[in-house]
């Protein structure tokens, strides 16, 4: 699917599962994988001072809560990659605002220590699966480090980190 030039300032953007636009239209396409997976938001914005801010003090004023971000930015424009507690909230708050906002299913892998990096690695390496990028959660309550992983099949990740015995979390492991 194309975006205008003008809205992104790219000539395309490949879209997620979902694309949600300032007057609400709906793009779907197939659902991914198991039920309860963890939802990313990647927020569309101008790369103007004080966006993030906003964005994150609505959720907050309204008790979402951002367990993970990334923010990736040019000189015009930023996508803000989020994972919040409360995703049902969040849609409804990024809408009713009027933020441009796709969503998708994010694989999200505990470990417990950076030592187990190598580790996780060796085992993408294994399925030959892409990634596409990652970035770490605030930390966990029980103490333990989450990373985000964005790959081009979740569903293989998923099935070579559970036989390395790597804790693939869910929605409901990660909300508070």
């Amino acid at each position: 699917m194309r975006l205008p030039r003008a809205l992104w300032g790219w000539e395309y953007f490949e879209l997620p599962a979902r694309l949600w636009l300032i007057d609400g239209m709906t793009t779907n396409a197939i659902r991914g994988r198991q039920r309860d997976a963890v939802t990313q938001f990647s927020v569309f914005t101008a790369n103007r001072m004080g966006r993030l801010h906003d964005l994150i003090a609505l959720l907050s004023s309204n008790s979402v809560h951002v367990l993970a971000v990334t923010v990736l930015d040019t000189t015009e424009t930023a996508i803000i990659r989020l994972v919040v507690d409360d995703p049902q909230a969040a849609r409804r708050l990024l809408q009713d605002h009027g933020f441009a906002f796709t969503e998708c299913e994010l694989l999200v892998v505990e470990i417990d220590a950076a030592t187990q990096l190598p580790e996780l690695m060796a085992a993408f390496l294994e399925a030959e699966v892409n990634v596409n990028y990652m970035y770490c959660f605030i930390p966990h309550p029980q103490g333990k480090s989450i990373l985000g992983v964005s790959m081009e099949d979740n569903e293989i990740g998923e099935r070579v980190l559970s036989r390395r015995g790597f804790r693939v979390l869910r929605q409901s492991d990660v909300s508070r």
